[in-house]
C-alpha cells in the first residue's frame, strides 16, 4: 500500500514528504488512516540524532484514525473503527502481565528503533528500506500499519484530529509525575 509520508533522511535534516510504500499487514497488525498527529518531545529528540532511531525514517507516535484494514489474527478491532494508536509493548513481560505496559521490559526495542529486529521495513520510490514502526506506529504519515495491541478503540462521535496526543503525552504522563 502507498502512503505520504514525512521522511526523515538525515539527523538534524528536514522532513521530505514522500510517497512510501508500506509492507503487507502481519496477522497481530492493523492499518490506519491517520486522522490526528503530535509532536512530541521525542520525535524531536530522534530528529536531532537520538542514539537509536536511525534514518530513513518516519517519526510519529501519538495519533487518532480510522483503521481500514485488519491483519487475519486481529480480535476485538474491526474496520471503520475510530481509534487512538499508542506505544508499542511485549505482552509477555512481569510488567505487562501486570498492567504496566509502559514499563515493559522490552520498551526501547520495540518503540526507539524504528526497525525492532524482525520487522518489515517499508521502501521508498527507489526500493531502498525506510523504518516505519517507530512507536511501533510512524504515524507522520496518511497511513500507518500498526500493531493492533497498541490500538485503544474510541467512540465514533469523538473528533479525531485532537485526540493523538491522548496515545502518548496524556497516556505516559502520570506515570512520570507518580513514579519514586
Amino acid at each position: 500500500m502507498k502512503t505520504t509520508a514525512a521522511v526523515l533522511r538525515s539527523a538534524s535534516g528536514p522532513f521530505a514528504i514522500e510517497e512510501i510504500d508500506l509492507p503487507a499487514l502481519a496477522p497481530d497488525e492493523a492499518l490506519i488512516r491517520v486522522a490526528g498527529v503530535g509532536m512530541c518531545h521525542t520525535d524531536l529528540l530522534a530528529r536531532e540524532g537520538g542514539p537509536r532511531a536511525r534514518p530513513p525514517i518516519v517519526l510519529g507516535h501519538e495519533a487518532s484514525g480510522v483503521v481500514e484494514d485488519v491483519g487475519a489474527g486481529v480480535l476485538g478491532i474491526r474496520r471503520g473503527d475510530h481509534a487512538i494508536a499508542s506505544f508499542l509493548s511485549c505482552d509477555r513481560c512481569p510488567n505487562c502481565r501486570h498492567g504496566q505496559p509502559a514499563y515493559c521490559e522490552d520498551f526501547i526495542s520495540l518503540n526507539l528503533d524504528g526497525a525492532p529486529q524482525g520487522s518489515r521495513l517499508a521502501t521508498d520510490r527507489h526500493g531502498h528500506p525506510v523504518a516505519t514502526r517507530w512507536f511501533g506506529q510512524s504515524t507522520f504519515a496518511t497511513h500507518a500499519i500498526v500493531s493492533a495491541r497498541a490500538l485503544v478503540p474510541i467512540d465514533r462521535d469523538l473528533p479525531l484530529e485532537p485526540l493523538g496526543p491522548l496515545g502518548c503525552g496524556i497516556l505516559t504522563e502520570p506515570h512520570r509525575c507518580c513514579v519514586r
